[in-house]
């Protein structure tokens, strides 16, 4: 390992070499001193069907935030691929504190593929320095290699960002200077991914430019990493869910439509089948869900709180807000298409109803293609993707509790192997609600002439 680091180390200028270019960089006097290096993209998709994902990460991980959009999205808008997942997230861990328990947290599940998101805590809330660096890269390298040991594949995650200045962060670094050395580990997260060959996830510069954006749109109240400057709300997460999705490859083609009004026919693709058409009216079964935003009132789970957005409140000029991070991100463009097409739309106009929501449209725009996730917010799939997403977030909790309480009972001192059977029995209970709650949506899609 020690050799592998020099190894890096070493090669660091060759890395910098290569992304010499920086990622895109708004052109603000608050963005001059940072050196973003470009990041690397995936040139395939890294997910393979089966996989057990481990999304592993400090406090910011245990919100069960992202990884909870993330197993939304993998579970209702991808089924195919059949990815089970668990969290592991941990307060206030660092990369070392992660390393010193993943045989006992993590590896015990068997993980085929994990995704890494450290450094809020390795950078201890100071200027950025070579020593800060060489623990981050030192320690970040031995998990990976501990994971590829383990048959695992791994994506390098990077940190995210900091926001306001706070009480707690008196006598530290600004949070202008805790950015800097944030951005820092990016980039040293990026020549790891570059040396190892793992998978890259941007987590910071996405975050730190959507906040920076959006205050400028919504004010300076709009908080992208949270209330407290380190743990964001939904708008926050949504660009955490973003960073990794697109870190793993896919393509975003949840369901295409073609209509061809002509003939009155639906072509639909994999994961999607009509039941019966009529006169532009069509009832169609959908196995694969759009990622939904926002979900009904009536089904909010009570016992989980800061609840998924309400539809009938969401506000997308505020950080609690998925939608509005998918203002500033191109999550339904690059991820979420559900995409109608219609040949033959020879009138100037037409209504499209889509369950129980309508909406106009003119026929050049139905010709082009409307993406129906980025018209609707409110559409068919809310109410069922708001129960899948209750059961994720049960299951979820449970395995914070597995892992921090259970795991580390007097019992499991005693007997380890026999706490992990144990508590495997409630965990497996509570995965197959998840299936359970993923049925088939029934819905009608209708295009009428204006």
């Amino acid at each position: 390992m020690k050799s592998k680091i020099i190894s890096i180390i070493v090669s660091s200028l060759a890395c910098f070499a290569i992304f010499a270019q920086s990622d895109s960089q708004p052109a603000d006097a608050f963005f001059s001193k940072f050196q973003p290096v470009k990041a690397p993209q995936p040139k395939r998709l890294l997910l393979k069907k089966g996989d057990r994902l481990a999304i592993c990460g400090d406090s910011i991980t245990e919100q069960k935030m992202y990884s909870r959009l993330v197993e939304d999205y993998l579970t209702m808008c991808v089924p195919e691929l059949k990815i089970t997942v668990r969290q592991f997230g941990m307060g206030s861990e660092t990369t070392a504190g992660f390393l010193a328990r993943m045989t006992n947290d993590c590896l015990r599940f068997s993980p085929t593929i994990a995704t890494t998101c450290y450094g809020m805590n390795d950078f201890a809330g100071r200027p950025y320095d070579e020593q800060i660096g060489a623990r981050y890269r030192a320690n970040s390298m031995a998990i990976i290699e501990s994971f590829k040991s383990h048959g695992a594949r791994v994506i390098q995650g990077s940190p995210g960002c900091v926001g306001l200045e706070h009480q707690w962060a008196k006598g530290t670094a600004s949070s202008a200077e805790r950015n800097l050395s944030l951005c820092s580990l990016r980039n040293i997260g990026i020549e790891i991914a570059q040396h190892e060959n793992v998978g890259y996830a941007d987590v910071f510069w996405p975050m730190l430019t959507t906040g920076f954006e959006a205050r400028k749109q919504f004010g300076a109240n709009y908080l992208i990493a949270g209330g407290d400057g380190v743990h964001p709300n939904w708008a926050g997460h949504a660009v955490m869910t973003y960073a990794f999705l697109k870190s793993f490859g896919l393509d975003g083609n949840i369901g295409a439509f073609t209509l061809d009004l002509r003939r009155n026919h639906l072509k639909v693709s994999q994961g999607h089948r009509v039941i019966s058409s009529k006169d532009g009216e069509f009832v169609i079964e959908s196995s694969r869900y759009p990622f939904c935003a926002c979900a009904p009132s009536i089904l909010q789970p009570a016992t989980f709180r800061p609840s998924f957005p309400d539809c009938a409140t969401d506000d997308p000029s505020k950080s609690d807000s998925i939608r509005s991070a998918f203002g500033f991100i191109p999550f339904n463009q690059e991820l979420n298409r559900f995409t109608l097409v219609v040949k033959n739309a020879k009138e100037k106009s037409y209504t499209v109803i889509w369950g129980n929501n309508r909406k106009n449209f003119s026929g050049d725009q139905l010709i082009k293609g409307i993406n129906l996730t980025e018209e609707f917010l409110e559409n068919p799939f809310n109410g069922a993707f708001a129960r899948v997403d209750a059961a994720v977030a049960i299951k979820q909790k449970y395995e914070t509790t597995q892992i921090k309480e259970l795991f580390r009972s007097p019992e499991a001192k005693a007997d380890p192997a026999g706490v992990a059977a144990k508590t495997e029995i409630e965990h497996a209970t509570l995965a197959a609600d998840i299936m359970k709650a993923f049925k088939p949506v029934t819905y009608t899609l209708k295009i009428i002439p204006n």
